[in-house]
């Protein structure tokens, strides 16, 4: 299965700041941010610590669309797996994906909508799903993420009434525990 391990995704944020240096800066006291500064993202596994650098990145004009792009794929460890770091970084997403002043709002939501189908518990009865996904008892962050969804389920809401696929609202009110 084809996963991206820590040394690759901190050679493309370096790539990333290499590329778009102002980052560093950008969204400085953007409320939707506060406290990503103070998460210890390195101490999850496989998760780079320079996360806040791509959230702040999410709010420059320039530098958005790479920005989703490497955060994305920094807190994806696979096409199948989250990273443990994923229950952390949903509030700020949260946050980023209402207000409708960040560059890339409705990329922010569709990751939200993805992430809301990754916290889904498996069946442990289907063995397939089982041996594709893994064990719901062997990534915790799916359940912390149901919690995480549960907890915000009002910006939740909001946010599922911005989108138009009906099954994604669906998706999304279902891991705040709305429906």
């Amino acid at each position: 299965m084809c996963s991206t391990d820590l040394a690759a995704k901190e050679a493309e944020i370096a790539r990333f700041l290499r590329d778009y240096p102002r980052v560093v800066d950008a969204g400085r006291g953007h409320p939707a941010l506060r406290g990503c500064e103070e998460v210890r993202w390195s101490e999850f596994p496989e998760c780079p610590a320079a996360i806040p650098v791509l959230l702040h990145g999410l709010l420059d004009q320039a530098a958005a669309a790479e920005a989703k792009r490497v955060l994305t794929n920094s807190i994806l460890n696979s096409v199948r797996e989250m990273n443990a770091a994923m229950p952390a970084v949903l509030p700020f997403l949260f946050r980023l994906a209402s207000d409708p002043q960040v560059p890339v709002q409705s990329g922010l939501l569709d990751l939200v909508v993805s992430v809301a189908g990754f916290s889904e518990p498996i069946d442990g009865r289907n063995e397939a799903m089982t041996r594709w996904f893994g064990s719901d008892s062997d990534h915790p962050e799916r359940e912390q993420c149901r919690a995480v969804f549960m907890e915000h389920a009002g910006v939740v809401a909001m946010l599922a009434e911005q989108l138009n696929s009906s099954d994604d609202r669906v998706k999304l009110r279902q891991a705040a525990g709305l429906l």
